[in-house]
């Protein structure tokens, strides 16, 4: 049994994760020259609700179209992965669940927030970026005036992001496991395997605090200990981020990591979401250094609920 649910857990979290990266490609469908008097210019042509459908890009260039040509056919690999993980699911006697309206509402209000809290986690992180060069990055997938790693931390967020909105994954417990797969999505392009625990001396920034090498077993005992405290959900999801990034189980992204899974245990609570907001996050940060060092959360958890809990009500 225990087997069988682990074997059904891996493969929604696979299925999660090539849902996530057919959602970041910007174009779906294969690439079609038109061309006119004024010159060429190329489409994408798929077939919506039935119907053949054909969606100007731009002007043709050869960069442009082998560019579609490589997105067509990653996305037809994508597409044959979550047939071939439905099958195993199916063959493992999986079932959907249905949600909760609260669930669903609270995953449509993540999904319709989803660019504001993007952007607001990237300048939580330094990244340099306006809020509609954030929007273009996640819309198109590039943008000019930015650095090839701030873009690349942006792409990983909205990775994430579509990961825990997942209708399954959604389902699964918030747990050391789901957060690993996180920090590795995160930290795309950066680390070999970044959901790894880490094996290295870090040290923070601000602070004079130095958090110690993590254990595994320790880590996950006391996330468990996290989420069977009998304390009210808001501050479960709280604790869960304030632990792991103080802990800093990664070698990086862990405020990154942190957020986006307290969000999977708020949005499985239908609680909303929580949030650094950027005109927030100088006086964040401050609590933070402050928690860092005294491992007291009340003032930072407070701030936290005033300021940066995103209600659907």
């Amino acid at each position: 049994m225990d087997s069988n649910f682990n074997v059904i857990q891996k493969l929604l979290q696979e299925r999660a994760d090539y849902q996530a990266r057919l959602n970041l490609i910007p174009y779906d469908g294969s690439p079609e020259v038109k061309e006119n008097s004024s010159g060429k210019y190329l489409y994408i042509r798929k077939r919506v609700n039935g119907r053949l459908t054909s969606t100007y890009v731009d002007v043709y260039s050869d960069d442009l179209y082998q560019l579609l040509l490589r997105n067509t056919k990653e996305a037809r690999e994508l597409k044959k992965q979550i047939r071939r993980v439905d099958k195993e699911l199916a063959a493992n006697g999986y079932t959907q669940n249905e949600l909760s309206p609260e669930v669903i509402s609270n995953l449509d209000f993540a999904r319709a927030n989803m660019k504001s809290n993007i952007y607001d986690q990237a300048v939580l992180e330094g990244v340099a970026t306006t809020f509609q060069q954030t929007e273009e990055i996640i819309e198109n997938g590039t943008v000019n005036g930015m650095t090839a790693d701030d873009v690349q931390k942006i792409l990983n967020l909205k990775h994430a992001w579509e990961f825990i909105l997942d209708n399954d994954v959604i389902q699964a417990d918030s747990n050391y496991y789901l957060l690993c797969h996180i920090a590795k999505l995160v930290n795309g392009g950066f680390f070999h395997d970044g959901g790894r625990i880490r094996g290295v001396p870090v040290s923070i920034g601000g602070t004079k605090y130095v958090p110690p090498l993590p254990i595994e077993s320790q880590v996950i005992e006391r996330i468990n200990d996290i989420l069977k405290s009998g304390m009210n959900p808001l501050d479960i999801a709280i604790e869960l981020c304030m632990y792991c990034m103080r802990t800093q189980i990664f070698v990086d992204g862990n405020k990154r990591a942190s957020v986006i899974f307290a969000n999977h245990y708020m949005i499985s609570h239908g609680l909303g979401l929580i949030v650094i907001p950027e005109n927030y996050v100088p006086e964040f940060k401050k609590k933070l250094v402050a928690f860092y060092e005294s491992a007291d959360i009340t003032e930072i958890s407070d701030f936290l609920k005033k300021y940066c809990w995103k209600k659907m009500k």
